[in-house]
């Protein structure tokens, strides 16, 4: 697995290595129980480093992958972010309870967007001690935040034990990941932190652009075909 410190490099990557950062992800709430086998069977299939799905899919995901080199991710607060702090955490011991070995929490957009600093940063810090020494990674919602709050959000993550910043839900309709907010997310959290860009990226050159931004994991549901187009390049 690819710590979250560790930074890919691009130049002469390959299938294996980048399967090795990407979040493959079943996440649309009309996924059904056979989208999920089909998600786990590709993570399975092509040694994907790791599985996001819905909390209420982990166990299904967990008994699929079982003997396989990938954790399972769950989701907490998605897609908006907005429960209240004690029902994150009930969600994310529950998640760790079936098996989940990474949590991708949404952080409170509007708390952030109000000011509320001390407040986002309690509700993240009281999921990683839910997580119980298991990643968590911070999804900010970036294109609705100014910079400045992307800023703030990375040191809030930072600072609460937090093991990624993350861009996007992919939900959003305000749009995704952009290489821009990747930049900005690195410079903010420095060398040695984890920063994962999600939330439209669909394409090799999707890729490489958040690589090279600073990205060290890459969200996407096109696993299939990222891969396939570096394994095979026309």
């Amino acid at each position: 697995m690819t710590a979250s410190g560790a930074r890919p490099r691009d130049a002469g990557l390959t299938a294996g290595a980048l399967a090795r950062i990407l979040d493959h992800s079943v996440l649309k709430p009309e996924a059904s129980e056979a989208d999920v086998r089909g998600g786990a069977a590709l993570v399975e299939r092509l040694r994907i480093g790791f599985y996001c799905v819905q909390p209420a899919y982990v166990p299904l995901a967990v008994s699929l992958l079982r003997g396989v080199d990938a954790r399972v991710a769950a989701v907490i607060g998605f897609p908006h972010g907005c429960e209240r702090t004690p029902a994150k955490v009930a969600a994310a011991r529950i998640a760790i309870d079936d098996g989940a070995r990474e949590l991708d929490m949404v952080l409170h957009v509007g708390a952030l967007r109000s000011g509320a600093l001390a407040a986002v940063q309690a509700d993240i810090a009281a999921v990683v001690q839910a997580a119980g020494g298991h990643p968590v990674k911070v999804i900010l919602e970036t294109a609705v935040l100014t910079d400045d709050e992307k800023r703030i959000a990375c040191r809030l993550a930072r600072e609460a034990g937090a093991a990624f910043v993350k861009t996007s839900t992919g939900f959003h309709p305000a749009g995704g990941a952009t290489a821009a907010d990747v930049r900005l997310m690195r410079a903010e959290v420095g060398p040695d932190f984890g920063v994962k860009a999600s939330g439209g990226i669909r394409t090799l050159a999707d890729v490489r652009t958040m690589i090279e931004a600073g990205a060290n994991r890459i969200g996407t549901s096109a696993s299939e075909a990222i891969l396939a187009a570096l394994a095979h390049p026309r």
